[in-house]
């Protein structure tokens, strides 16, 4: 699909998703918002020109536990918990171009080679950027990190609800304290762009209390990647980690190094912010390499206003949600419940709601009248539509006005709202039209019309409502891949060379051609008994 915009590619990413665990509803909240930006821009770019990657992380002290614990080596271990991120990911069609693994050569090569940059690397300050000591100091294996005690609550990590070892050993060391200065002048001109604001606040505050120079090496965790002038110590875990975003592009020299870095997006929870927004930026200054242009961190989410827990049992697994509601209507509620950068809630119950009130009563339910009308008024074909030399049709109204001009200014507020990761507004513009083809067949009463063997504005009011589903079904389908090609089939589109168009011809109006064949199909969302 052409460009349509100055724009030339786009690179998201989610984190690398820690292998200790089995796939969860957090993990699947991250993965479907990266995926439907990935799908917004191939329309907008081509399907050449983005690189959407996601992945998962399987070094560490951690792993090492947990598969002892699973009587498996390591490896056997992050084979098998990499795979069922795989799976889940192929439940609720997700698009990624890549899968990285940190245990993988090609990975653990560009990691190498960034230690080798690292060594001879110079502060601003001209201090090496990376040097050796010994240090002592309050870890939590299951943060992957060390804590001070003011972190601590009555000594136990507030996340983990468990004691950290004392830990003293030597390490590498990253001189972020000499950074400080220059990430802060970064945010501050927007070179290093953090949102919503309040991250970015977040993260300024840190850096106005003064930054500590962090390890980056372990000395006694062998399942990692060893240095390469040391040994002894293998790498620390979100170094390694972090790395991925670039070891997937085949490093600083690969093609797709070239083509994507620096990544557009960098998605990722709040919990794990001050890792992109402080310790990625300095190793990428320390090795000259450009910085992300966006880290956007999205808010945690409640179940029935209690944190998700193992130990309660909330814990919602995606699957779970794919075999009730469907892959598309899962996508659908992941992302409209709530604004994408704030804290929300989810309750079982109310996705019952929602699934019946917007996607069966409203959307499909929509989609279902109109191609049934079309079927029994126009013998399933597109009617003739009236239009008259001012623009206007026959039936005439503000109402009728709306579909042709106003879905401009609809498509105008869309690509705002997916460019700044509104995805609620983005489903509530499409919503908005949902209702409005609704309210315009309850004012129109095409079955009225037909019994008056109306055949002027009978064909204007329904293909209006044909030609605004078809826009819709544009609309959604960064969302809900697989019902905009349902709808598309229904009216008599081939769904893959539609969307080989260039966005302009997909957007323009009118797209349905007069005589062209439609067909209802199945329901699009089958009501839940409640």
């Amino acid at each position: 699909m052409p460009k349509s915009t100055k724009q030339k590619k786009f690179y998201v990413t989610t984190p690398i998703y820690y292998v200790n665990d089995v796939p969860h509803i957090g993990h699947a909240y991250t993965t479907v918002a990266a995926d439907v930006l990935a799908r917004y821009y191939r329309m907008m770019l081509g399907a050449d020109n983005v690189y959407f990657l996601t992945g998962t992380d399987e070094h560490g002290a951690k792993i090492a536990q947990a598969a002892e614990k699973n009587k498996m080596t390591p490896q056997q271990f992050v084979d098998m918990e990499a795979a069922k991120f795989q799976m889940v990911w192929d439940r609720l069609d997700i698009s990624n171009n890549d899968f990285i693994r940190t245990t993988e050569e090609r990975h653990e090569k560009v990691v190498i080679d960034f230690w080798k940059k690292l060594k001879t690397a110079k502060t601003p300050l001209k201090n090496n950027a990376i040097y050796e000591a010994e240090y002592e100091g309050l870890y939590c294996v299951g943060c992957e990190s060390f804590k001070t005690k003011d972190e601590l609550i009555e000594g136990k990590c507030p996340d983990h609800k468990t004691k950290c070892e004392l830990i003293k050993e030597k390490n590498w060391f990253l001189k972020l304290s000499d950074y400080t200065d220059e990430l802060k002048k970064l945010i501050d001109n927007g070179e290093l762009k953090i949102l919503p604001e309040v991250r970015q606040n977040e993260v300024l505050g840190l850096l106005n209390t003064g930054l500590r120079d962090v390890a980056i090496s372990r000395q006694n965790v062998k399942w990692g990647i060893p240095l390469p002038f040391d040994k002894k110590q293998t790498t620390y875990v979100w170094i390694d980690a972090l790395s991925n975003y670039i070891s997937a592009l085949g490093g600083p020299k690969g093609k797709l190094y070239k083509k994507f870095w620096p990544a557009d997006v960098h998605l990722m929870a709040k919990d794990i912010l001050k890792f992109h927004a402080l310790i990625w930026p300095t190793l990428l200054l320390a090795m000259k390499l450009p910085l992300p242009k966006l880290i956007f961190s999205h808010g945690f989410f409640t179940i029935n206003g209690q944190k998700m827990s193992k130990t309660i049992g909330n814990v919602i697994d995606p699957e779970e949600l794919v075999s009730k509601y469907g892959s598309d209507a899962t996508r659908y509620l992941l992302l409209s419940q709530f604004g994408f950068g704030t804290d929300g809630d989810f309750s079982k119950d109310r996705l019952d709601h929602i699934y019946n009130a917007a996607l069966a009563n409203e959307f499909g339910n929509l989609v279902s009248r109109v191609l049934a009308m079309a079927e029994k008024y126009f013998d399933s074909k597109v009617p003739k539509y009236n239009v008259s030399a001012k623009g206007g049709s026959a039936s005439g109204g503000d109402s009728d006005k709306f579909f042709e001009f106003d879905i401009k200014t609809d498509w105008e507020k869309y690509d705002f709202f997916m460019k700044n990761l509104k995805f609620d507004e983005v489903l509530n513009i499409i919503w908005e039209d949902v209702r409005r083809c609704n309210s315009y067949i309850d004012k129109n009463k095409p079955w009225e019309l037909a019994a008056n063997n109306d055949d002027e504005v009978l064909p204007d009011v329904i293909f209006n409502l044909l030609e605004t589903i078809r826009h819709l079904a544009l609309m959604i389908l960064p969302f809900m891949p697989q019902t905009c090609d349902k709808i598309l089939t229904q009216l008599g589109f081939d769904p893959e060379k539609e969307k080989e168009k260039g966005i302009e011809a997909l957007r323009k109006w009118p797209g349905l051609k007069l005589g062209q064949k439609v067909a209802k199909g199945e329901s699009l969302f089958p009501r839940l008994n409640q």
